[in-house]
Parts: structure tokens; C-alpha cells; sequence
């Protein structure tokens, strides 16, 4: 576990100076998920955040249900979802905060946990896919699936698919645009040299833990692209985007112990903390600049330029095709 999710005030001076270079949203990589979203009024919207038990997922919910969101939590540990929402709630009286078990490296879980929610009648207005695995030892899933990307992609990718109607239904009632939110990783960067292995997914020879997170990250970028694209052509008031929240200490690091102590020495110098490290989620589940922009990457509270694998859409297809297939 990374001991340094969050920093103090006094380090916060010491942060080096580009940490507070603006970008043309007029927010920098200091910004906190409280400073992109003051004003915001969300107190119409629902969203669905996975992940949020913990990290950037927990920060995520606290903020979006500051700004009057009703926050529904998908996680996988209930009892660690429970005391999240008792903690938010204690702080905040007014939250709307449900908790549902969601373990998104499991298909029988995620079609439960859809079918859970839409008996609930509720809206979808945002959809944030924020829960992830971070350069985990080669494993499978419970569906034989690389946990990584069967966790990462597979797992959001059809809770997605799942939970489109509701979120196309919710936007033509609402008359309000309906966002979906990737959170990537600029380490999509970085995957294996043919981008998404179709044919080797499950091949444990050649398995590098973090190539095989890129990978994961990568599939999540160019998912945002290829649903951008078909919502476009169905010209549906949806947007999908996907972001790069930036290095950030939180417990994704839990299996390089070696990574977690150098973290623990510098971590409060170099990287952001968890109310940073959820500012760009926020921005583009919430702000009003991201209204109408779809099939965008971004990273501190700015468009981003992506790989130029993440921009291939021959390979955003492919992978589309190829995910229905586990589906």
C-alpha cells in the first residue's frame, strides 16, 4: 500500500513551479477536483462511478456529491464502499450516495450490478469508468481473461454497452448532455509494440506486467474514440472522453514494493495528490467547456495528445469488434 495519498499544506509550497503553469482551461496541474468543479450545480444528475472505494474513485464521488450529484459507488469491497459513504456523508449531510458491489473483472458481477441498477429506475446522466489494476503478476480472470485488461476494459466496456439506454433514454427526458468518462493512464503510451495483442491476450510468456497495463489503458482510450464516433453517428447528446488523471501515489502501486518506498521519499514533490490526481475526471464529467466535445483525451484539465495508436481508428474498430466477443 503507498503511504502518500495525500500532502500537506507545507509541502504543497515546495511543489515545483510547472505544477501551476495554467493550460487553456484555465486550470494547471495543482488543481484540485473542488477547484474545476466550483459553482457547478449537479444537483439534477446521476452518476455511476466505479472504483469508488478508494484513491481517485473515492475523491471523485465526494466531490461530484459536493456539487449535489447523486453518486452511485460501484465497488467491489462493499464493507470498504460503506465506510466511504459514512465518511462523505459525515462531511457532507446533504450527499446522495448509494454503494453497490461491483467487481468489474468479473461479467456475472458487472451484468448484475446493471441489472441492479436500472430496477432502480434512476437516471444516468454521467458514467465515470474510473476502477482499475495497476502491473499485476500475469493471472487470469474468472471469465479467462488477463486480469488486467479483462478489469480494466472488458469489465467497463460492458457495463458501458449495458448501461446505454438507460444513459440515451436519460439524455432525450433530461434534455441534458449524458457524458461518459475513461479514466486512462498516459502509460497507454507504453504498450506492448503492436498496441492491443488480439491474438496473445491470454499468452503468458510473453506477459510484461506493465506493458500489459498500457495495453489495458491504451483499449481504454480507444474505446472513448470508437463510442464517440457511434454516438456521433446516432446523434444521441452523449459524449465519451478519456483522461490521464497524472502520477498519482495511490494503492495501484501495492504489488512494486519498490515503486511504493521510492513514492514514499519523493511522492509528495513530484506527483499529485488524490484531490489533484482527481481534478481532470471531474472537469470532464462536470464542467461546461466540455460541453459538446466528445472522442478527446485529456490530462490536467486540458486536451491532451494521445499515442498514435490511441488516434487509430482502424484499431479502435477492431478492438470494438474484439471485445463484443467476450461480451
Amino acid at each position: 500500500m503507498c503511504c502518500i495519498c495525500d500532502c500537506d499544506t507545507a509541502s504543497e509550497g515546495k511543489r515545483m513551479w510547472w505544477f501551476n503553469r495554467k493550460g487553456a482551461s484555465g486550470f494547471s496541474s495543482s488543481s484540485t477536483a473542488e477547484q474545476v468543479t466550483q459553482g457547478i450545480d449537479g444537483t439534477s444528475l446521476t452518476a455511476i462511478v466505479t472504483g469508488a472505494s478508494s484513491g481517485i474513485g473515492t475523491e471523485t464521488a465526494r466531490v461530484l456529491a459536493l456539487r449535489g450529484v447523486h453518486v452511485v459507488m460501484g465497488v467491489r469491497n462493499m464493507a470498504a464502499g460503506s465506510e466511504v459513504k459514512e465518511a462523505i456523508v459525515k462531511e457532507n449531510p446533504s450527499a446522495k450516495l448509494s454503494a453497490m458491489e461491483l467487481d468489474l473483472s468479473s461479467m456475472a458481477s458487472v451484468r448484475k450490478f446493471a441489472a441492479d441498477f436500472k430496477s432502480l429506475g434512476l437516471p444516468l446522466n454521467l458514467l465515470i469508468n474510473n476502477a482499475g489494476v495497476m502491473a499485476t503478476p500475469f493471472m487470469l480472470s474468472k471469465d479467462k481473461i488477463e486480469l488486467q485488461f479483462a478489469t480494466n476494459h472488458i469489465g467497463h466496456f460492458l457495463l458501458t454497452n449495458l448501461l446505454l439506454d438507460t444513459m440515451k433514454r436519460t439524455a432525450r427526458e433530461s434534455k441534458k448532455e449524458g457524458r461518459i468518462v475513461n479514466v486512462s493512464s498516459r502509460r497507454h503510451k507504453f504498450s506492448y509494440p503492436e498496441g492491443i495483442r488480439f491474438d496473445k491476450i491470454n499468452d503468458q510468456s510473453g506477459y510484461n506486467c506493465l506493458s500489459a497495463y498500457g495495453q489495458s489503458k491504451l483499449a481504454n482510450v480507444l474505446h472513448a474514440n470508437e463510442l464517440a464516433r457511434r454516438l456521433k453517428e446516432d446523434r444521441v447528446e452523449i459524449t465519451a472522453n478519456s483522461l490521464h488523471p497524472g502520477a498519482i501515489a495511490t494503492n495501484l502501486f501495492r504489488h512494486h514494493s519498490f515503486i511504493s518506498g521510492l513514492l514514499g521519499l519523493l511522492g509528495k514533490y513530484v506527483i499529485k495528490n488524490v484531490r489533484q490526481g482527481a481534478a481532470t475526471t471531474c472537469y470532464v464529467a462536470l464542467h461546461p467547456q466540455v460541453k459538446g466535445i466528445s472522442g478527446l483525451y485529456f490530462a490536467d484539465c486540458d486536451i491532451a495528445q494521445p499515442s498514435s495508436q490511441a488516434a487509430n481508428t482502424e484499431l479502435a474498430k477492431k478492438l470494438w469488434d474484439f471485445s463484443f466477443g467476450f461480451n
